[in-house]
């Protein structure tokens, strides 16, 4: 793995990126524009009706409102737009549609002249989406963008970034190895990819045919994805249908360099372009935002179990040595990003911190006074959960629902807490396997990468050592600060 400068790699490349409009996608689009506004063109790939409307919904939901941008604004000043307009072109399609939805003929033959580098960072993320919606985008849309890579005639490589979680609820050291076509996290079968399109294709026509309303159909699809998942080992539908996303990416590479990013937890930036940038209640930033605002006060989640996670900024960091390091190299790498194996932190300390921090700075409520929290209790295991929602709610209910037996002012309080209730034990089912998470992810490609940047002298500029980071300083003056600023709107 001969070191090449990344400043040098990216200058007059030309890249497609899909998912330019989520999180990751934003920061990496920025990256490269900031560090290397010599890069000939960056596609984005967006979701839109034509090329109008995608540049449009670029500049609104990208560059012109966010705040990400704004090292960049000052750079170009007045000539920021025109900066982007020369760099940036929108392209109208999606990954879920063969081609990738390209309409325009003559932009399509463009983008296989001229396209270098193609990165794939579309994903539907949802643990419970439909699974026809979950399969198309982590899938077959995976499928797709490597069938245009391979039409494209200057293509260097394909980096796709996947999870960490694609290894269901492992333990112990979990390797950075691919997946074989077919392989399941369950010894029992084979798992076929095509059985499973026929298999959801199957049951479209047969709730048509019945005329199912459109939220029966989406109940329907959503279970139906998560009992297919769990048949074959995976926790939910997101990982499974990423990690069958990374057999098919495998499987018709043929002889292109294929890179697989598999980060873990993504939360706010670290450094850049400022420390503290996020949108989105993000995985532990709900439960964070639920307890800095009082309404959470439990949490199913094993105090000594690892908070697997890492800096959007670095992820990013890493994506763009993994591509300048691997570009030719004719093989298919995986590469870990993570804390675990490094500097791993527990949940316990992220609920400290947390609590550290909303002490100090608590938020305020509608009456405008400081909301004040309470110390919050994780439980280590399900049964002990479950066992404390029965004493709590579950039982209180049953009495409430004897109660409005003989007094019908109590019947929509019943049906109302009732659904809080099955909503709460929805989610806690989907999210149980991370927070009691038990495996420890191995980095070995990774560390072998950082020891190459060490070398080469660019470690400030694309640092994605987790051995750098200061839990304690990251949780409580950059991460919940930006959470704050960003999403909660201070």
């Amino acid at each position: 793995m001969e070191f090449v400068n990344p400043l040098s790699f990216l200058k007059d490349k030309t890249i497609l990126v899909t998912g330019a409009t989520g999180f990751l996608g934003k920061v990496f689009v920025e990256k490269i524009l900031r560090i290397q506004p010599n890069v000939k063109k960056m596609y984005l790939l967006v979701r839109a009706t034509n090329a109008k409307s995608a540049m449009k919904r670029i500049l609104d939901e990208v560059y012109v409102e966010k705040d990400l941008f704004n090292v960049q604004r000052d750079i170009f000043g007045a000539n920021f737009k025109s900066f982007i307009s020369e760099k940036v072109v929108a392209v109208a399609g999606d990954v879920s549609e063969v081609n990738l939805g390209v309409q325009d003929s003559k932009l399509m033959e463009e983008l296989y002249k001229e396209i270098d580098l193609v990165v794939n960072s579309a994903a539907t993320t949802d643990f419970d989406e439909r699974y026809d919606f979950s399969f198309n985008v982590n899938t077959m849309g995976a499928l797709n963008v490597m069938s245009f890579a391979k039409n494209c005639i200057k293509i260097n490589m394909v980096l796709h970034v996947s999870t960490a979680y694609v290894c269901g609820e492992g333990s112990g050291l979990i390797p950075e190895k691919p997946f074989y076509n077919g392989e399941t996290l369950k010894c029992t079968c084979r798992l076929e990819i095509t059985e499973e399109k026929k298999l959801i294709d199957e049951k479209l026509n047969q709730l048509q045919a019945q005329g199912a309303a459109k939220n029966e159909l989406t109940s329907t699809m959503k279970e139906l994805g998560i009992q297919r998942a769990r048949f074959y080992g995976w926790p939910n539908t997101y990982v499974f249908t990423k990690a069958m996303g990374e057999m098919i990416l495998g499987k018709y590479r043929d002889n292109l360099p294929l890179v697989i990013v598999r980060p873990t937890i993504i939360t706010s930036t670290f450094a850049e372009p400022f420390p503290g940038w996020t949108e989105g209640l993000r995985t532990i930033d709900g439960p964070i935002a639920g307890y800095g605002k009082g309404k959470l006060t439990f949490l199913l989640a094993n105090p000594k179990a690892i908070c697997d996670m890492m800096p959007v900024d670095m992820v990013v960091n890493s994506m763009i040595m993994a591509m300048t390091a691997n570009t030719r190299q004719s093989s298919q790498i995986i590469y870990h990003i993570g804390s675990s194996m490094r500097n791993p932190i527990k949940m316990t300390n992220v609920h400290k911190f947390a609590r550290q921090y909303f002490i100090e700075h608590p938020l305020i409520n509608k009456a405008g006074k400081p909301i004040k929290v309470c110390k919050g209790t994780l439980f280590k295991t399900t049964a002990s959960f479950y066992t404390y929602m029965r004493i709590r709610y579950v039982m209180p209910l049953k009495v409430l629902k004897l109660i409005s037996v003989f007094d019908k002012k109590y019947k929509d309080v019943c049906i109302g807490h009732g659904k809080k209730i099955k909503f709460a034990m929805r989610l806690v089912d989907l999210y149980k396997p991370y927070m009691l998470f038990k495996g420890i992810f191995d980095d070995t490609n990774s560390q072998k990468l950082r020891m190459k940047v060490g070398k080469s002298g660019l470690v400030d500029a694309f640092n994605f050592d987790p051995k750098s980071i200061d839990w304690e300083d990251y949780i409580i003056n950059t991460h919940i600060v930006g959470l704050v600023k960003y999403v909660l709107k201070g």
